[in-house]
Formats: C-alpha cells, sequence, structure tokens
C-alpha cells in the first residue's frame, strides 16, 4: 500500500501536501483533509469570500484503503495519472470546491469510463 500512496503523491505533484490511508471513510474513495496547523477547504473558501487573504496549503489527500477503486488502482497502469487526478478531483467536489478545469475533468471521467466498458 506504501508503493500506491507515493505512486498518488507523485502524480498528483504539489496539488497535495501528502496522501495517507483513512480510518474515516467508509463509501467514498477518497477525501480532502487539511493538516494539523493549516485552514481546510471550506473556512479558506469563506475567509476569500469575505475578502480575507488567506495563506496557501494543499490538503492531504486521505484514501479509503477498502473502496473498490482504490484497490483496483495499479501505479504501473498507463491511465495511473488520470485515475489519481480523478480521485483528487471527486474529493474537491466532496468538500464544496471547484475544480480549476471542469472540462479537464469531464473528459478524464469520460474516457476512464469509457475504458472500463471497452474491457
Amino acid at each position: 500500500m506504501s508503493t500506491l500512496l507515493k505512486a498518488l503523491k507523485s502524480a498528483l505533484g504539489d496539488k497535495v501536501k501528502d496522501v495517507r490511508l483513512s480510518r474515516r471513510l467508509t463509501e467514498s474513495p477518497s477525501c480532502l483533509v487539511a493538516d494539523q496547523h493549516d485552514i481546510g477547504g471550506n473556512l479558506a473558501r469563506i475567509l476569500r469570500s469575505a475578502g480575507q487573504k488567506v495563506p496557501a496549503a494543499a490538503p492531504i489527500l486521505e484514501i479509503n484503503p477498502t473502496h473498490a477503486i482504490v484497490t483496483r488502482l495499479k501505479p504501473d497502469d498507463a491511465r495511473f495519472a488520470d485515475w489519481a487526478a480523478l480521485l483528487y478531483d471527486q474529493a474537491l467536489l466532496a468538500e464544496g470546491g471547484q475544480l480549476d478545469d471542469p472540462a479537464g475533468y469531464v473528459k478524464r471521467a469520460n474516457s476512464l469510463m469509457l475504458a472500463l466498458v471497452a474491457d
């Protein structure tokens, strides 16, 4: 599992501070959490909308090690970076965030779904 965590961190680069296993997730494959001393995503959005400056901080991606999507992830898969980005984007949407590239998300999700149907 440590190989998967390292591969996800590498694929996501500076979008995340770290990738770790979650003990809180039961149905979702992933979620974003703030580090201990960082501001969470919702609070950061509230402060920005009020015109406040918010220090930049990358979230931590937590993954559910028992979720079917996560258990099927293979770091050597040619589409691994797309799967990593999809997990991150879904976690961002689930916490109420906005995607930097919604069209890219849709294209990536459609491409991955088509690949699954074709298999």
